[in-house]
C-alpha cells in the first residue's frame, strides 16, 4: 500500500493532464438559418472536454393564457453542449432543455480554423456561428 500511494498521488495531479490547443472559452453569435433567431454560445474546453451552452435571446417564458386556449408549443430557448475536442474537426451532442415529452437532441459539426472555432448545425436550422477565445 505505501508503494501504490504515491503512484496515485501522482496520477491525479492535474500536471499530467493533457492539454489541448483549443483549451479554453469560446463566444459566439450564429447567424439565424433558417430559424428567425440566432444563437448565443459559450462553450469551455478543459483537456479536450467540451462543455457549454447555446441560447436564444429571443426565448420568452410562458406568458398568461388569457382565452383560455391550448398554448402554443414550447421552443428550446436554451442547449446543453457536450463532447471531445478531438482534432481539429470533431461532432459535439447538444440537448434542448425542453419538457421530457418533447425531448430534443442534435448534432454539430466544429472545425478549428486559425483563431476560431467554426460551428455549424447539423440539423435543425442548420445555423454556423463563428466562436472566438476570451
Amino acid at each position: 500500500m505505501k508503494k501504490l500511494l504515491p503512484l496515485i498521488l501522482m496520477c491525479a495531479t492535474p500536471a499530467f493532464a493533457q492539454t489541448s490547443p483549443l483549451d479554453g472559452d469560446w463566444t459566439g453569435r450564429s447567424n439565424n438559418g433558417s430559424c428567425s433567431a440566432p444563437l448565443e454560445y459559450q462553450i469551455s474546453i478543459d483537456t479536450g472536454i467540451v462543455d457549454g451552452s447555446a441560447y436564444d435571446t429571443s426565448a420568452h417564458g410562458p406568458v398568461p393564457n388569457l382565452r383560455k386556449t391550448a398554448p402554443p408549443a414550447p421552443t428550446p430557448g436554451l442547449w446543453q453542449i457536450h463532447g471531445l475536442a478531438k482534432g481539429a474537426s470533431f461532432s459535439l451532442m447538444t440537448t434542448a432543455s425542453v419538457k421530457t415529452e418533447d425531448r430534443r437532441s442534435g448534432k454539430l459539426s466544429v472545425t478549428a480554423q486559425g483563431p476560431t472555432l467554426v460551428v455549424t448545425e447539423q440539423s435543425g436550422c442548420g445555423r454556423t456561428a463563428t466562436l472566438t477565445r476570451n
